[in-house]
């Protein structure tokens, strides 16, 4: 084993403080994060300790990993790194994320998981030094660095997207604006002569003249998913699907330990690209970038023979927040919404000139958007891969001693 690493226990390079305690009722609005298990769970005007800092699942959720730098409150379900002995801070929270799962399975909890900082301390570990960690936070760092700015441009591209459907296709203001004698803003004149200078009374209301108004389920088809426990895949040899679950498609990815068999329907095969929504529970529509998967129940593939993709994934999105009231009035276990909900929520549909357009101008900011994010699952992967190899010394970095020689 190279010199610059060495045996040691987690205590000895680190020390854990469990987290201080506060309710909702003594907070009072501010901008410290207050950083519970599962993250930023709400904001303070006071702060417990400065950053940069680290903080762990302590209670409830076990195994997450959070990077502060700047001051915030360590919620008491939660641990924190009281003392970095002199420590990357950076690279202390690599190292805690690259053993989240041994951490899970340290769970001291009965009904609630929990996480025991004294047996946490004397695990035992290889460790690099000081200027080697330093060298591994900047590798990893361009990396994460890559994946924020390509989260950043994808929400600035959704937005941009999102606010220029909303105001063509719902607001109405370039026909707002012709009515008032005005060019629609922006817009060029061959976009604006598309469309039409008057409103007319509609089931929706006012809508432009030659438009039509069709339910969001004739608008595009809402495909269930499967009871994948009935498609199970029989073995490790066979052909096989991850299963998408909600869960799943919060994260963004499948894990792979639930798996379908692969001869499922087409229609409940998921590909990247496709629009899908999660009808009960967490309420939410993403297009999927997480590899090929099969659909499991309670989540729609959305799709359409008539349309292209923008018109019903921006027409469904303006009603998701109705139906995530809807969910939310209904809940007892598990609110949802039905198909019914579907039929009562209506569209603007313009002629095709228009929707062609539309898909002129929307497509390339969807596609960005994809592209970044599967640019961005290859850079996850890539990190996750070499991570390890670091911290284990499997992959030795020259430091700046040996540099300088």
């Amino acid at each position: 084993m190279s010199s610059n690493y060495f045996q040691t226990t987690i205590g000895a390079q680190v020390t854990l403080q469990r987290g201080f305690d506060i309710t909702k009722k003594q907070q009072i609005p501010g901008d410290i994060p207050v950083v519970s298990s599962g993250g930023i769970a709400s904001y303070h005007n006071e702060a417990k300790v400065d950053g940069p800092g680290v903080v762990l699942g302590r209670k409830g959720s076990l195994g997450t990993v959070f990077y502060l730098d700047c001051p915030f409150w360590p919620h008491d379900t939660s641990l924190w790194v009281k003392d970095f002995k002199g420590n990357n801070p950076h690279f202390v929270y690599y190292f805690f994320t690259s053993i989240a799962e041994k951490l899970k399975g340290m769970d001291v909890g009965a009904a609630n998981p929990a996480l025991n900082r004294n047996h946490v301390h004397p695990m035992e570990v290889l460790w690099p030094i000081r200027d080697v960690q330093d060298d591994i936070v900047r590798i990893v760092g361009i990396l994460d660095d890559k994946i924020s700015l390509n989260i950043q441009t994808n929400q600035t591209l959704e937005q941009m997207a999102q606010s220029i459907f909303k105001s063509w296709f719902v607001d109405f203001d370039p026909v707002k604006a012709k009515m008032n004698g005005e060019q629609p803003e922006g817009m060029d004149a061959a976009t604006a002569s598309l469309f039409p200078e008057k409103l007319v009374e509609s089931e929706l209301g006012l809508i432009p003249e030659g438009w039509e108004v069709k339910p969001l389920d004739k608008v595009a088809h809402f495909q269930n998913g499967l009871a994948l426990q009935k498609f199970r895949s029989e073995s490790e040899e066979d052909d096989f699907l991850p299963v998408l679950k909600i869960a799943q498609l919060r994260q963004g990815y499948c894990d792979g330990k639930e798996k379908a068999r692969s001869d499922i329907k087409e229609s409940c095969r998921v590909y990247d690209g496709d629009m899908i929504f999660s009808w009960s529970g967490t309420l939410m529509i993403d297009l999927w970038t997480g590899g090929n998967a099969a659909l499991n129940q309670h989540l729609f593939k959305v799709t359409s023979e008539e349309y292209n993709l923008p018109l019903y994934l921006y027409w469904t999105k303006h009603h998701l927040a109705k139906f995530q009231q809807i969910a939310k009035d209904k809940a007892v276990t598990m609110g949802h919404i039905k198909r019914g909900h579907l039929s009562e929520s209506l569209c603007a549909i313009p002629p095709k000139a228009l929707r062609d357009k539309m898909d002129e101008v929307l497509l390339p900011l969807i596609n960005q958007g994809l592209n970044l994010r599967l640019q961005s699952n290859q850079l996850v992967t890539l990190r996750d891969t070499l991570l390890p190899k670091l911290l284990s010394g499997e992959i030795e970095l020259e430091t700046q001693e040996a540099k300088g020689e």
